[in-house]
């Protein structure tokens, strides 16, 4: 069993897609509504985008389900790291689950589950396709026991929920985690992925593209292009009740725009994890350090990201970046190791403590009080890497803009060279960090400033010449 990684970056060209919506287990963050009368319950497509924020480190073990569509019994997740479809009634079960694993941070996973129980081929019943690929290679399914003309509950007047399984009602067993883009459910039509995206001609990548269809009588479109309605159906069908859901949570991280986030595959202590689409790392107390790197890595460019002050943050996190290779990062290595404590390794770190923010040498460098904004602006062309606050000050009289003045142990750019180079996180026993790339922030941001390409929401604007850490970016400056 793999990784499913190929072809679930995302690529864009003709077709964009503007906004995402963030779900969280942790606040109970779904979408849901009734119809009011049956629709086709025998034959469907549904489609969506998602990209997930918390993974299962180990194996595809079940248990640790995140639901992303369910209408009663009828319902589509992630198990472990396994996407399933089942349908389960009084005394029939039908499901089909993947060999491959999905648990790349990075992606967004375009997920096609088509159902026709009119067809004649009982195995043709129940298609799943990820990324416009058939899946094939299968652990398990018994939809191939799906009887002629049997009706799911899909369509029908059970609750059909996002990010939730409807049939569940405690706190947050079975929910979403991650972003989700572009969905449809079309009633009445059995459609193959192409009528929602297609390869790139040059990448070969598989990305979106518009739907030109109807949707029937109880399908739906959620594009989340509004923020004040995030359950709105843009198809003109009665719009999703959206549940502890607010415009804070809606994103510009979708899949033909990927922004960075945090990693909680590439750690030092198995007691750290992301909550908030991947932006807010925490612990559950534990001991000693746990250091957590982002998704995204650059070996050239200006890039710019911003990190809140919690006044619940704890005494001492480090911010910083660190190699690719540094053989501190990776996931159950050194757990008390924290991002700039190794001069000989490949990483800086400026740690705030309490109320004030000092370089690696512990030297203060200005105060940062909790509710402000540490500005981190990364020169990966001139070899420097700049602190700054709300007031943009920046630390030891930097200036990101002039490629000369220098902050950051710039003793140790020269171990960076050749290098992928990426932002990471170190807190301490039970510590809290939020980070902002650009792509969504749990912190509300009161003046959604974008860099000079209109890309990213952040408190402050980056300074001329950085840009956020997305692909679009990334594919220009990268």
């Amino acid at each position: 069993m793999i990784d499913a990684g190929i072809g679930a970056n995302s690529a864009s060209g003709g077709y964009d897609i503007d906004n995402s919506c963030k779900f969280e287990s942790d606040n109970t963050e779904y979408l849901s509504k009734t119809p009011s009368s049956a629709g086709n319950r025998r034959t469907w497509t549904f489609s969506a985008w998602v990209k997930r924020s918390e993974i299962t480190a180990t194996s595809n073990a079940t248990g640790n389900q995140n639901m992303v569509f369910s209408a009663g019994d009828t319902y589509l997740q992630f198990d472990g790291n396994a996407i399933w479809i089942n349908h389960r009634a009084a005394s029939e079960n039908f499901f089909l689950a993947t060999n491959r694993l999905f648990r790349d941070p990075t992606a967004w996973y375009h997920i096609v589950w088509q159902l026709d129980t009119t067809d004649g081929t009982a195995a043709d019943r129940a298609k799943l396709y990820i990324n416009g690929v058939r899946e094939t290679s299968l652990q398990n399914s018994t939809y191939d026991n799906m009887p002629l003309n049997y009706e799911t509950l899909m369509n029908s007047t059970n609750e059909h929920e996002v990010g939730k399984y409807s049939n569940e009602e405690t706190t947050y067993a079975g929910m979403f985690n991650g972003y989700m883009a572009e969905m449809h459910l079309v009633d009445g039509t059995a459609l193959t992925p192409t009528s929602f995206g297609e390869f790139d001609d040059d990448s070969g990548i598989w990305k979106p593209k518009a739907y030109a269809g109807s949707h029937g009588t109880n399908g739906f479109y959620l594009d989340f292009a509004d923020s004040a309605n995030l359950g709105n159906d843009a198809s003109g069908g009665t719009d999703f009740t959206a549940t502890n859901i607010t415009a804070a949570d809606q994103a510009t991280d979708t899949p033909t725009n990927n922004f960075c986030t945090m990693n909680m595959l590439d750690r030092t202590n198995g007691n750290s994890k992301n909550q908030e689409g991947a932006t807010k790392v925490t612990t559950d107390g534990g001991s000693g350090w746990c250091t957590m790197m982002a998704t995204m890595g650059v070996t050239r460019g200006k890039w710019y990201w911003e990190y809140f002050k919690r006044s619940d943050g704890g005494s001492n996190i480090y911010f910083g970046i660190a190699a690719s290779d540094d053989p501190y990062i990776p996931y159950s290595s050194a757990a008390q190791y924290y991002i700039g404590n190794v001069a000989e390794q490949t990483s800086i770190g400026f740690k705030v403590s309490d109320n004030t923010i000092a370089n690696s040498n512990n030297s203060s460098a200005f105060a940062l009080l909790s509710n402000e904004v540490l500005r981190v602006a990364l020169d990966m062309d001139n070899g420097a890497l700049y602190f700054g606050k709300s007031t943009s000050t920046w630390a030891s009289s930097g200036d990101p803009t002039s490629g000369a003045s220098k902050t950051g142990a710039s003793s140790l750019w020269a171990s960076f060279d050749d290098k992928i180079v990426l932002p990471g996180i170190s807190i301490y026993q039970g510590g809290i960090a939020q980070a902002n790339f650009g792509g969504y922030s749990s912190n509300a941001i009161s003046s959604a400033a974008s860099d000079a390409n209109g890309y990213g929401t952040f408190e402050h604007a980056p300074p001329t010449g950085y840009y956020a850490l997305c692909t679009k970016n990334l594919a220009e400056y990268g």
